[in-house]
Protein backbone atom coordinates (compact mmCIF):
# COMPACT_ATOMS: atom_id res chain seq x y z
CA UNK A 1 0.00 0.00 0.00
CA UNK A 2 0.98 3.59 -0.60
CA UNK A 3 0.58 5.45 2.69
CA UNK A 4 0.65 9.18 3.37
CA UNK A 5 1.56 10.21 6.92
CA UNK A 6 0.62 13.75 7.95
CA UNK A 7 2.25 15.37 10.96
CA UNK A 8 5.40 13.50 10.02
CA UNK A 9 7.65 15.53 12.35
CA UNK A 10 5.53 14.82 15.42
CA UNK A 11 5.94 11.98 17.87
CA UNK A 12 3.72 9.44 16.12
CA UNK A 13 4.78 10.53 12.64
CA UNK A 14 8.41 10.09 13.60
CA UNK A 15 7.69 6.56 14.83
CA UNK A 16 6.04 5.71 11.52
CA UNK A 17 9.11 7.04 9.75
CA UNK A 18 11.32 4.67 11.76
CA UNK A 19 9.02 1.68 11.20
CA UNK A 20 8.73 2.41 7.48
CA UNK A 21 12.33 1.31 7.01
CA UNK A 22 11.33 -2.32 7.62
CA UNK A 23 7.84 -2.20 6.10
CA UNK A 24 6.69 -3.61 2.78
CA UNK A 25 4.41 -0.59 2.37
CA UNK A 26 5.48 2.57 0.58
CA UNK A 27 5.37 5.76 2.66
CA UNK A 28 5.18 9.47 1.92
CA UNK A 29 5.76 11.77 4.89
CA UNK A 30 4.56 15.35 5.06
CA UNK A 31 4.34 18.13 7.60
CA UNK A 32 3.37 21.79 7.44
CA UNK A 33 6.07 22.68 4.89
CA UNK A 34 4.58 20.24 2.38
CA UNK A 35 0.90 20.41 3.36
CA UNK A 36 -0.52 23.07 5.65
CA UNK A 37 -3.49 21.54 7.48
CA UNK A 38 -4.88 25.01 8.19
CA UNK A 39 -5.36 25.62 4.45
CA UNK A 40 -7.84 23.73 2.29
CA UNK A 41 -6.02 24.87 -0.85
CA UNK A 42 -2.73 23.50 0.48
CA UNK A 43 -4.33 20.18 1.44
CA UNK A 44 -6.07 19.56 -1.88
CA UNK A 45 -3.14 20.79 -3.98
CA UNK A 46 -0.71 18.50 -2.22
CA UNK A 47 -2.97 15.45 -2.24
CA UNK A 48 -3.51 15.85 -5.97
CA UNK A 49 0.22 15.32 -6.55
CA UNK A 50 0.14 11.87 -4.93
CA UNK A 51 -1.11 8.38 -5.68
CA UNK A 52 -2.01 6.94 -2.28
CA UNK A 53 -4.16 4.18 -0.82
CA UNK A 54 -4.26 5.22 2.84
CA UNK A 55 -3.82 8.42 4.83
CA UNK A 56 -2.57 8.30 8.42
CA UNK A 57 -3.67 11.66 9.81
CA UNK A 58 -1.26 12.26 12.68
CA UNK A 59 -1.25 16.02 12.22
CA UNK A 60 -3.00 18.13 14.86
CA UNK A 61 -2.87 21.34 16.84
CA UNK A 62 -1.79 19.78 20.14
CA UNK A 63 -0.91 22.82 22.25
CA UNK A 64 -3.74 22.29 24.72
CA UNK A 65 -3.39 25.63 26.52
CA UNK A 66 -2.47 27.48 23.34
CA UNK A 67 -5.72 26.34 21.74
CA UNK A 68 -7.65 28.38 24.31
CA UNK A 69 -6.17 31.54 22.75
CA UNK A 70 -6.05 30.26 19.15
CA UNK A 71 -9.53 28.90 18.55
CA UNK A 72 -9.53 29.63 14.83
CA UNK A 73 -6.24 27.82 14.18
CA UNK A 74 -7.21 24.86 16.36
CA UNK A 75 -10.52 24.57 14.51
CA UNK A 76 -8.80 24.73 11.13
CA UNK A 77 -6.32 21.97 11.92
CA UNK A 78 -8.30 19.75 14.30
CA UNK A 79 -11.83 20.10 12.91
CA UNK A 80 -11.83 21.39 9.35
CA UNK A 81 -8.76 19.59 8.02
CA UNK A 82 -10.09 16.13 9.00
CA UNK A 83 -13.36 16.98 7.23
CA UNK A 84 -11.45 17.98 4.09
CA UNK A 85 -9.37 14.81 4.21
CA UNK A 86 -12.47 12.65 4.68
CA UNK A 87 -14.25 14.32 1.76
CA UNK A 88 -11.22 13.81 -0.45
CA UNK A 89 -10.84 10.18 0.64
CA UNK A 90 -14.52 9.54 -0.08
CA UNK A 91 -14.20 10.87 -3.63
CA UNK A 92 -10.92 9.08 -4.38
CA UNK A 93 -11.67 5.77 -2.59
CA UNK A 94 -8.77 6.26 -0.15
CA UNK A 95 -8.71 4.77 3.36
CA UNK A 96 -8.30 7.14 6.31
CA UNK A 97 -6.84 6.50 9.75
CA UNK A 98 -7.24 9.42 12.16
CA UNK A 99 -5.68 9.95 15.59
CA UNK A 100 -7.83 11.48 18.31
CA UNK A 101 -7.64 12.00 22.04
CA UNK A 102 -8.98 11.26 25.51
CA UNK A 103 -9.58 15.02 25.85
CA UNK A 104 -12.97 14.64 24.18
CA UNK A 105 -14.19 13.28 27.55
CA UNK A 106 -14.66 15.21 30.79
CA UNK A 107 -12.90 12.62 32.96
CA UNK A 108 -15.60 12.61 35.62
CA UNK A 109 -16.01 8.82 35.82
CA UNK A 110 -14.11 6.13 37.68
CA UNK A 111 -14.31 3.18 35.27
CA UNK A 112 -12.42 2.67 31.97
CA UNK A 113 -13.90 4.83 29.22
CA UNK A 114 -15.50 2.87 26.39
CA UNK A 115 -15.79 4.05 22.80
CA UNK A 116 -19.51 4.89 22.88
CA UNK A 117 -19.38 6.87 26.11
CA UNK A 118 -20.91 10.34 25.75
CA UNK A 119 -18.20 12.92 24.95
CA UNK A 120 -18.04 16.13 26.95
CA UNK A 121 -14.83 18.03 26.19
CA UNK A 122 -13.66 20.60 28.74
CA UNK A 123 -11.26 22.49 26.46
CA UNK A 124 -10.97 24.01 23.01
CA UNK A 125 -8.49 21.28 22.11
CA UNK A 126 -10.92 18.57 23.14
CA UNK A 127 -13.92 20.15 21.41
CA UNK A 128 -12.05 20.73 18.14
CA UNK A 129 -10.73 17.17 18.11
CA UNK A 130 -14.24 15.86 18.72
CA UNK A 131 -15.56 17.92 15.82
CA UNK A 132 -12.86 16.43 13.60
CA UNK A 133 -13.84 12.91 14.60
CA UNK A 134 -17.49 13.54 13.88
CA UNK A 135 -16.79 15.07 10.49
CA UNK A 136 -14.76 12.04 9.45
CA UNK A 137 -17.32 9.49 10.62
CA UNK A 138 -20.11 11.42 8.90
CA UNK A 139 -18.35 11.61 5.55
CA UNK A 140 -16.46 8.33 5.38
CA UNK A 141 -17.83 4.86 6.07
CA UNK A 142 -14.49 3.04 6.17
CA UNK A 143 -12.55 5.38 8.46
CA UNK A 144 -10.65 4.31 11.55
CA UNK A 145 -10.44 6.70 14.51
CA UNK A 146 -7.95 5.82 17.24
CA UNK A 147 -8.28 7.76 20.49
CA UNK A 148 -5.19 7.73 22.66
CA UNK A 149 -3.78 9.37 25.78
CA UNK A 150 -0.60 10.70 27.40
CA UNK A 151 1.56 10.11 24.32
CA UNK A 152 5.33 10.06 24.71
CA UNK A 153 8.29 8.87 22.63
CA UNK A 154 11.96 9.42 21.98
CA UNK A 155 10.98 12.23 19.59
CA UNK A 156 9.71 15.75 20.15
CA UNK A 157 8.49 17.26 23.41
CA UNK A 158 6.76 15.03 25.94
CA UNK A 159 6.45 14.26 29.64
CA UNK A 160 9.25 11.70 29.77
CA UNK A 161 11.83 13.97 28.18
CA UNK A 162 10.67 16.94 30.25
CA UNK A 163 11.06 14.98 33.48
CA UNK A 164 14.56 13.85 32.52
CA UNK A 165 15.55 17.42 31.67
CA UNK A 166 14.14 18.89 34.88
CA UNK A 167 15.72 16.16 37.01
CA UNK A 168 19.12 17.20 35.67
CA UNK A 169 18.43 20.74 36.90
CA UNK A 170 16.66 20.18 40.24
CA UNK A 171 16.80 17.96 43.32
CA UNK A 172 13.01 17.65 43.60
CA UNK A 173 9.89 18.13 41.48
CA UNK A 174 6.19 18.58 42.17
CA UNK A 175 3.97 16.34 40.01
CA UNK A 176 0.19 16.00 40.11
CA UNK A 177 -1.30 12.83 41.55
CA UNK A 178 -5.01 13.50 40.92
CA UNK A 179 -5.03 12.97 37.15
CA UNK A 180 -5.39 9.27 36.35
CA UNK A 181 -4.91 7.43 33.06
CA UNK A 182 -2.31 5.48 31.12
CA UNK A 183 0.63 6.69 29.04
CA UNK A 184 0.99 5.62 25.42
CA UNK A 185 4.37 4.89 23.88
CA UNK A 186 4.06 6.26 20.35
CA UNK A 187 6.13 3.40 18.97
CA UNK A 188 3.57 0.90 20.27
CA UNK A 189 0.68 2.87 18.79
CA UNK A 190 2.38 3.11 15.40
CA UNK A 191 3.20 -0.61 15.33
CA UNK A 192 -0.37 -1.49 16.31
CA UNK A 193 -1.77 0.54 13.42
CA UNK A 194 0.58 -1.12 10.93
CA UNK A 195 -0.38 -4.54 12.30
CA UNK A 196 -4.07 -3.75 11.85
CA UNK A 197 -3.78 -2.60 8.24
CA UNK A 198 -1.78 -5.75 7.47
CA UNK A 199 -4.86 -7.73 8.56
CA UNK A 200 -7.31 -5.86 6.32
CA UNK A 201 -7.65 -8.80 3.92
CA UNK A 202 -9.19 -10.90 6.69
CA UNK A 203 -10.18 -8.46 9.49
CA UNK A 204 -11.43 -5.04 8.49
CA UNK A 205 -13.76 -3.35 10.97
CA UNK A 206 -13.67 0.45 10.61
CA UNK A 207 -14.85 2.61 13.49
CA UNK A 208 -13.68 4.19 16.72
CA UNK A 209 -11.14 2.45 18.95
CA UNK A 210 -9.30 3.31 22.14
CA UNK A 211 -5.61 2.61 22.51
CA UNK A 212 -3.07 3.28 25.24
CA UNK A 213 -0.65 1.01 27.01
CA UNK A 214 -2.08 -1.31 29.65
CA UNK A 215 -2.26 -0.38 33.34
CA UNK A 216 -3.42 2.61 35.35
CA UNK A 217 -1.43 5.33 37.12
CA UNK A 218 -1.13 9.03 37.87
CA UNK A 219 1.36 11.52 36.49
CA UNK A 220 3.11 11.29 39.89
CA UNK A 221 3.43 7.52 39.48
CA UNK A 222 4.73 8.02 35.95
CA UNK A 223 7.40 10.52 37.02
CA UNK A 224 8.50 8.26 39.89
CA UNK A 225 8.89 5.32 37.50
CA UNK A 226 10.89 7.41 35.03
CA UNK A 227 13.42 8.32 37.71
CA UNK A 228 13.54 4.86 39.30
CA UNK A 229 14.15 3.15 35.96
CA UNK A 230 16.74 5.75 34.98
CA UNK A 231 18.61 5.55 38.28
CA UNK A 232 17.96 9.24 38.96
CA UNK A 233 17.74 10.40 42.59
CA UNK A 234 15.24 13.20 42.13
CA UNK A 235 12.53 13.46 44.80
CA UNK A 236 8.98 13.59 43.44
CA UNK A 237 6.41 15.42 45.56
CA UNK A 238 2.75 14.56 44.91
CA UNK A 239 0.55 17.66 44.53
CA UNK A 240 -3.00 18.43 43.41
CA UNK A 241 -3.73 19.80 39.95
CA UNK A 242 -4.64 23.13 41.57
CA UNK A 243 -0.92 23.61 42.20
CA UNK A 244 -0.49 24.07 38.44
CA UNK A 245 -3.27 26.36 37.14
CA UNK A 246 -3.69 26.05 33.37
CA UNK A 247 -5.85 27.82 30.80
CA UNK A 248 -7.34 24.54 29.61
CA UNK A 249 -9.07 22.13 31.96
CA UNK A 250 -7.65 18.59 31.88
CA UNK A 251 -9.79 15.48 32.42
CA UNK A 252 -9.01 14.01 35.85
CA UNK A 253 -9.79 10.42 34.85
CA UNK A 254 -8.94 9.36 31.31
CA UNK A 255 -8.32 5.64 31.57
CA UNK A 256 -9.32 4.24 28.18
CA UNK A 257 -10.86 0.80 27.84
CA UNK A 258 -8.91 -1.33 25.36
CA UNK A 259 -11.35 -4.23 25.34
CA UNK A 260 -12.85 -3.43 21.93
CA UNK A 261 -9.55 -3.14 20.07
CA UNK A 262 -7.95 -6.21 21.67
CA UNK A 263 -10.95 -8.41 20.96
CA UNK A 264 -11.63 -7.12 17.45
CA UNK A 265 -8.08 -7.49 16.18
CA UNK A 266 -6.76 -10.14 18.57
CA UNK A 267 -3.83 -8.02 19.70
CA UNK A 268 -1.86 -7.81 22.93
CA UNK A 269 -1.08 -4.34 24.26
CA UNK A 270 2.21 -3.86 26.14
CA UNK A 271 2.17 -2.89 29.83
CA UNK A 272 3.05 0.77 30.32
CA UNK A 273 6.20 0.16 32.37
CA UNK A 274 7.63 -2.29 29.84
CA UNK A 275 7.21 0.30 27.10
CA UNK A 276 8.74 3.01 29.26
CA UNK A 277 11.80 0.79 29.70
CA UNK A 278 12.11 0.55 25.89
CA UNK A 279 11.84 4.30 25.47
CA UNK A 280 14.38 5.07 28.18
CA UNK A 281 16.80 2.55 26.67
CA UNK A 282 16.66 4.31 23.30
CA UNK A 283 17.02 7.76 24.88
CA UNK A 284 20.04 6.62 26.89
CA UNK A 285 21.79 5.14 23.87
CA UNK A 286 21.03 8.22 21.79
CA UNK A 287 22.78 10.31 24.43
CA UNK A 288 25.78 7.98 24.36
CA UNK A 289 26.01 8.30 20.58
CA UNK A 290 25.94 12.11 20.81
CA UNK A 291 28.57 12.29 23.55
Amino acid sequence: MNILVTGANGQLGSEFRSLSLSSSNQFVFCDVDEMDLSSELSIISYLNTLKIDVIFNCGAYTNVDGAEDNLSLAQSINSEAPAILAEYCSKKNIRLIHISTDYIFDGQGNTPIVEDQQPNPLSVYGSTKLAGERAILEKLDKAYVFRTSWVYSTHGHNFVKTMLRLAAERDSLNVVYDQIGTPTYAGDLAQMILNIIDKWDTVDHPGVYHYSNQGVLSWYDFATAIFDLSGISCKVNPVRSTAFPTKAVRPTFSLLSKEKITQTFDIEIPYWKDSLVKCLYVLKHDLVKKS
